[in-house]
């Protein structure tokens, strides 16, 4: 069965972690530094839904690199991939700031250590690290039509049983959705990816282990599926996302589903965890304000509203 037929049957469902305001699709303006330097170049996008986070980080312009098999990348184009980032992590929410655990990630270290001090005014969400390091003006992303759903990967296999990825998980915000795959084991490096990438050009094996954790970012339609925009991987662009066939309930496990599908010509097989299922969901890019600043704006538009536009 499609996953939103299967989705349909059931009542909204809301692993309730966030604020409301923190659903949803965001995508970085800028980062600002305490040095004074600011980043508006770097493509970054963040996908929340009830209990998880899925993040994504790559550098500007199109995809430099073709598909290929991980042993036929030269030693500089392995360096462009081992920089991206991407990741998956559960949300710890204590209403001032947001802290991240657990999940799996492209690189062997954490880059982004500190929690999040959040605040919402607009379509705008601005997040302070905690010993000043820097600023993140994020922006809400207008969704086209369609439901929020969170969906944890707990591992997807071949049709012989091997583990290809383990946890990670897909959010559907709309017409946006981001898929995160975890490895299927541990890699052996301590160290940084790009270093032990670095080690292991030509060597298929090392690198497909240590590469093993991906991340994409989709756009489409809930009923249609979703195609890949950005991705860690090189290659997936205009690929699609992932089958939204073959979705069951498990019936021994509450709030869990099977999946068995065909992609690539490949039959795979996933388990899912239900974190998030709001159908009418319906994001606003207003926040509330006190009264007297809405009495403030109306007398003061003359100058206020004369140059106004969203930015995305």
């Amino acid at each position: 069965m499609r996953l939103n037929q299967l989705l349909e049957e059931l009542p909204a469902a809301f692993n309730s972690q966030v604020p409301d305001w923190m659903l949803g699709c965001f995508r970085r303006r800028c980062i600002s530094f305490a040095n004074g330097l600011s980043d508006e170049q770097t493509q970054v996008y963040w996908l929340q839904c009830g209990g998880f986070t899925l993040d994504l980080r790559l550098p500007p312009g199109p995809e430099p690199l073709a598909a290929k098999a991980w042993a036929d990348y030269r030693a500089d184009e392995l360096a462009l991939i081992a920089t991206r980032e991407g990741w998956q992590a559960d949300t710890l929410w204590d209403g001032k700031a947001l802290a991240w655990e657990g999940g799996v990630s492209l690189q062997l270290h954490n880059p982004w250590p500190e929690p999040a001090l959040l605040q919402r005014i607009g379509n705008c969400m601005l997040e302070f690290a905690p010993s000043g390091a820097y600023v993140e003006d994020w922006r809400l992303q207008p969704p086209g039509p369609g439901p929020l759903v969170g969906l944890r990967l707990l591992e997807e296999r071949d049709d012989a049983g091997h583990l290809r990825h383990q946890g990670g998980g897909l959010i559907i915000a709309g017409d946006v959705a981001a898929l995160v795959r975890g490895r299927a084991g541990m890699v052996e490096s301590q160290g940084r990816l790009p270093a032990a990438v670095a080690a292991a050009v030509g060597q298929a094996e090392q690198l497909a282990a240590l590469l093993g954790c991906d991340t994409a970012l989709a756009r489409g339609d809930w009923q249609q599926g979703y195609q890949v925009e950005r991705s860690t991987h090189p290659g997936r662009a205009c690929q699609p996302l992932l089958s939204l066939d073959g979705f069951a309930w498990d019936d021994m496990a509450s709030g869990q589903l099977s999946q068995e599908c065909v992609e690539a010509g490949e039959l795979l097989q996933r388990r899912w965890q239900l974190d998030t299922w709001l159908p009418d969901w319906q994001p606003q890019a207003t926040t509330d304000q006190a009264p007297v600043a809405a009495e403030w704006f109306q007398r003061e538009s003359a100058t206020l509203a004369r140059c106004l536009q969203r930015l995305d």
